[in-house]
Parts: structure tokens; C-alpha cells; sequence
């Protein structure tokens, strides 16, 4: 499929007393997608933190207890995305959850779902301040990519949307979509990610996609701010918009925002376009660095 609908959310983190709030919740925001066609859906960083509510103010209210809470919910939630996806026929990256690996060794994990399952995941692989010395969320090891009947998908959590040679292993692998699921409290937070997210689209001619979280959960220690706006990314190039960015959302609004993808697009300006960014990666890397200057 070449040509297809896709949903990328600014998604509010919502508070419940009960897992059926949280399920009727996700179920709400996956029909409205797919009333609107939605083959993709796209949900942001640490999305999946507003279950830290269903445990009570001792939990939510410690970093390192409410992870461990959370393990006793990944069963149950793995099921209701595959059940979504199953029910509507769509692909869902669900919301990043801080999954366990092994005692004390929890990293933040991006799922895809698709009809038949689970069709892949990627860890993030760098972590912020705030991931490495306050909440002991450790790194990933592995670059991935994901076959969909929609194509190949690489997945660059937030902050790895910042380093270009973790999406170009991904481009170089095959990927013609990156998406970006993230989460800020600032809008310099923000910005940083939309920029990173910008230049990977312009430097491989490909699309990305970023959905953030949005508005106040003062109640949740590890999400309590958070601030972007869900937008979709391309090259800069003849049939392409003139900044590079297909659709956003706007500011502290809860919801979808949507946008056709056409990945024929990508091939043609590939080989058509006013530059080629993508094929000349390579050229960079024979060039020599300056000498070191000699002193006395």
C-alpha cells in the first residue's frame, strides 16, 4: 500500500479509578481514527504513565514504585491493543511502557500492533537526565525496523530523534517512515525533538512523524507537564510543502491530527528532486577532518 491515512495524536494523560475508564478511554481514540480512515495510528511517549493512576497517591507519587506497579498491567494492556488492532484492521504504536526486562532493569519500549499481533518494538536507546538519574529507566541495545503492509517503519523514541546516525542505520535498512513518539514538559523540549525530527526528514528524504503528550497530570511524578504538537514531516523538495511539514496540531489540544502518506512520493524525489540528500549520506564521510594545528 502505497498511499494511506494516517493518525498521530497529541494525547492528554488522563487519571482512573478503574482499568475500564482506561480501556473505554483508548477505544474512544482508536474508533475516532478509524472513522477517519486511519490505516496508521501513532500514540506518543510514556502515554501509558496515566495507569500509574489506578494505584493510588503512594504509588503515582514514586518514581520507582509506579514502575513496578505497571509490570503487573503489561499483560492486560498488550491485550487491548491487539484486540484493537484485530477488531478495526489497523497498525497501532501504542504508547511507550516502561517494560521490565529483568529485575531493576526497565527500559522504555514502543510496540507495534497490527491484526495478526505484535509485529516488533524498539527500545530507546538514549536516554535524558531526567530517564538516567532520577528514574533508572536504562537504555536499549538494538536499531530496528518494522515490516508492515504498509512498509518499513523505524521507530526513534523522543529524544533518539536527535542523533542522525541511529535513523540513518534505520533509512539505511529500509525505512521510507520514522515515528517519533515523544514526551516534553517545555517547549524548548519540544522544539529539540521537532528539529531533529525535521532534519532526519531532510537529510534522508523520508517521512517522519512525531505524536507527543499533551496538557497537566499534576498528580503524576514522571508526567506531569507536557507540551508539543502532533505534526508530520517530509523533504524539502518539489511536491513537498515549501517548510517541510505536511500537518500540526495546535497547541494543548487533546486529538488526532491527520495526513495522507504516499510513499511513491519519497521515490520520486529520490531520483527527481532539486537535491539529493539521500544519496549523497555517503559522500560526507570521505571527507577528511582538519589537521591538528601544530604549536609551539
Amino acid at each position: 500500500m502505497s498511499a494511506f491515512t494516517l493518525a498521530t495524536a497529541q494525547y492528554d494523560i488522563g487519571f482512573f479509578s478503574h482499568w475500564d475508564d482506561f480501556a473505554a478511554k483508548l477505544e474512544r481514540w482508536v474508533a475516532s481514527a478509524v472513522e477517519q480512515d486511519a490505516k496508521l495510528l501513532v500514540f506518543p511517549e510514556y502515554g501509558s504513565m496515566e495507569l500509574a493512576s489506578l494505584f493510588g497517591q503512594a504509588v503515582y507519587s514514586d518514581l520507582q514504585q509506579q514502575l513496578q506497579a505497571m509490570q503487573t498491567l503489561l499483560p492486560k494492556w498488550r491485550d487491548l491493543h491487539q484486540a484493537l488492532a484485530r477488531r478495526h484492521d489497523v497498525l497501532i504504536l501504542a504508547s511507550s511502557f516502561p517494560t521490565e526486562l529483568q529485575a531493576g532493569h526497565v527500559v522504555n519500549r514502543a510496540t507495534l500492533f497490527g491484526p495478526e499481533g505484535i509485529l516488533g518494538h524498539q527500545d530507546k536507546l538514549i536516554m535524558t537526565r531526567f530517564e538516567n538519574e532520577q528514574w533508572c529507566i536504562r537504555a536499549g541495545e538494538r536499531i530496528g525496523v518494522i515490516d508492515t503492509e504498509l512498509g518499513r517503519i523505524g521507530i526513534l523514541i523522543c529524544y533518539d530523534s536527535e542523533f542522525p546516525m541511529i535513523a540513518r542505520q534505520q533509512i539505511t535498512a529500509g525505512a521510507e517512515l520514522l515515528l517519533v513518539p515523544s514526551c516534553t514538559d517545555t517547549q524548548a523540549g519540544f522544539h529539540r525533538v521537532r528539529i531533529g525530527c525535521q532534519a532526519r526528514a531532510l537529510e534522508n528524504q523520508c517521512y517522519v512523524v512525531q505524536s507527543p503528550t499533551t496538557g497537566l497530570a499534576l498528580w503524576s511524578e514522571a508526567v506531569d507537564i507536557n507540551t508539543g504538537r502532533a505534526s508530520v514531516y517530509t523533504p524539502v523538495d518539489y511536491g513537498f510543502p515549501d517548510n517541510g511539514i505536511l500537518v500540526e496540531g495546535a497547541d494543548d489540544e487533546a486529538n488526532w491530527v491527520f495526513a495522507t502518506l504516499d510513499l511513491r512520493e519519497l521515490a520520486r524525489i529520490r531520483a527527481e528532486g532539486q537535491v539529493f540528500n539521500h544519496r549523497d549520506w555517503p559522500k560526507q564521510l570521505a571527507f577528511k577532518g582538519p589537521e591538528q594545528a601544530a604549536f609551539s
